[in-house]
């Protein structure tokens, strides 16, 4: 047997798992599709990353109307977290019940905020979550202060603080896993979709991973994608891990455990092509469930300028409003979320308008802030990835976009009253999966979920899921921490069913003996 547990992709949810059971002795393989990313001068080269597409994907997924995209989705060891603008937002403590929105009801957690609470504390320490309690008027209870203090306003950002405060809105600190005086020591560039190929970053390889590969029992083998989950003749248990690496090579894999943190989409997909006679819709689909509910925040990105204001920021992600959030002052339904964008430089003007002459795009990267508005996008089991020919198919099925639009009117006009007179907009589609979640999602009921509120599957007794998937609601805030805190509450259900099952194999053999 190759390992206790093997862990399928090293990103938020595999690498905290990781980390939390590496000090209990249990053989632990982490198998990567991707490689390590290292420092080299387009690292922090945003002409190299925006224009030139260094680091851009290239991986081909289907529209459901047959239109080939290119994905949005990193393979590397941290997952899409080397890229991540490090936000690590709690969810509210609405969001774990069912909400009314203005097209329709969330259905609501199986559990509470406060159930998830301690571990959210864990997961916060776990990231070394930079922030400041007490700003934000939806911010969830708190056993206690942030233990390190917010990732400070460069100038300019604080009198943007200044305005908005003037404008009647509440700003806020953003929860950041950024240490800023290592950030800037390797480049005076922000962190928003720049890769972290340093220390700066708390991703999940800086972070967690890196915390977990100094014990001896856990390894992590890279380049390495797993292709099928087999399972025995009754369907009750995975019995091999198949993978192939860059070379073509196959190799099967055992274990007791497996744990799935390859994302929302590629879990979905793994299960899906996986099926076999016990399973013949896909592994784990008894519900019929998997794959589907797949939301991705309804999102834009907002440039205000004020053409006596100059944007002297080097990083400008600190600032965040909520005001919107739980409800709207004219409508009463939730809108969303809204948060500094990373600096919006020349090249990442130039990268989203080609018409852009250059010259231009740097006038109005001198002036221009960023923002990123985003709304809940609501389950349905319309929305879908699937497995068909060998390949990924998307079915997104957006929701909820008319909170969204009332969201960015209300931004535009809180802007335009902080002095911000120019407003534009633009609304991202479907190949921004940045925040891919809901296909595997927990329940108490086997009918209509895929995972237990422990993330074990109803049907496979040694799989659990510890990715986005499992979100039953996608909430209007950045989800890292809530899959970190999800994989570390886990942990011990995980940790016990192995240590079970061991104990059990080893009376076996005595009794042989």
């Amino acid at each position: 047997m190759d390992a206790d547990l093997i862990i399928v992709g090293s990103g938020i949810g595999g690498a905290s798992l990781a980390a939390v059971l590496a000090p209990s002795g249990l053989r632990i393989l982490i198998v990567e599709k991707g490689r390590h990313l290292r420092p080299c001068p387009e690292a922090r080269d945003d002409e190299a990353i925006f224009i030139r597409g260094h680091f851009a994907p290239t991986e081909q997924w289907m529209g459901a109307d047959g239109t080939p995209f290119i994905a949005g989705n990193h393979y590397a060891v941290g997952g899409n977290s080397k890229f991540y603008g490090a936000v690590m937002y709690r969810y509210r403590e609405a969001d774990f019940c069912p909400r009314q929105h203005f097209e329709g009801v969330t259905p609501g957690w199986p559990f509470d905020y406060a159930e998830l609470a301690p571990w959210y504390d864990a997961a916060e320490t776990l990231f070394r979550v930079r922030g400041q309690a007490g700003e934000d008027p939806t911010e969830p209870s708190r056993s206690g202060p942030y233990a390190w203090p917010a990732v400070p306003d460069e100038p300019v950002i604080a009198e943007v603080r200044r305005r908005l405060k003037a404008a009647g809105a509440h700003p806020a600190s953003l929860p950041l896993a950024i240490d800023i005086e290592a950030w800037l020591a390797e480049g005076q560039t922000g962190w928003d979709a720049f890769p972290n190929t340093g220390k700066g970053k708390i991703d999940a390889e800086s972070g967690p991973l890196n915390d977990a590969l100094t014990h001896e029992n856990v390894r992590l083998i890279t380049e390495t994608e797993v292709i099928r989950l087999e399972t025995d003749a009754a369907g009750e248990r995975i019995t091999s891990v198949v993978a192939r690496n860059n070379d073509g090579e196959e190799t099967v894999l055992t274990a007791r455990g497996v744990a799935l943190a390859a994302g929302a989409i590629q879990s979905a997909a793994l299960l899906l092509k996986s099926a076999n006679a016990a399973h013949p819709t896909g592994l784990a689909n008894g519900s019929d469930q998997v794959g589907r509910n797949f939301m991705n925040h309804n999102s834009s990105a907002m440039l205000t300028f004020n053409p006596l204001l100059r944007n002297t920021s080097v990083y400008q992600k600190t600032l965040s409003l909520n005001d919107f959030y739980d409800a709207d002052p004219k409508e009463g339904a939730p809108l969303g979320n809204v948060q500094g964008l990373g600096r919006v430089t020349a090249a990442v003007l130039k990268s989203n308008m080609k018409f852009l002459p250059m010259p231009l795009a740097r006038l109005l990267s001198r002036y221009a802030f960023g923002w990123f508005l985003q709304s809940e996008d609501l389950p349905d089991p319309e929305s879908r990835v699937m497995w068909r020919d060998g390949r990924i198919v998307i079915q997104w099925q957006r929701s909820n976009m008319w909170a969204h639009k009332t969201l960015i009117a209300r931004t535009r006009a809180l802007m335009r009253k902080a002095g911000f007179p120019i407003v534009l907009t633009h609304t991202f589609g479907v190949r921004t999966t940045s925040h891919q979640c809901g296909t595997a999602r927990l329940g108490r009921d086997p009918k209509t979920s895929v995972l237990s509120p422990e993330l074990q599957s109803h049907q496979i007794g040694n799989l659990w899921i510890t990715d986005a998937s499992v979100l039953p609601t996608s909430a209007a805030v950045n989800p890292a921490l809530t899959i970190s805190a999800l994989a570390l509450r886990a942990a011990d259900g995980i940790r016990a069913t192995i240590k079970n099952e061991m104990t059990h194999h080893q009376q076996e053999k005595t009794n042989e003996i």
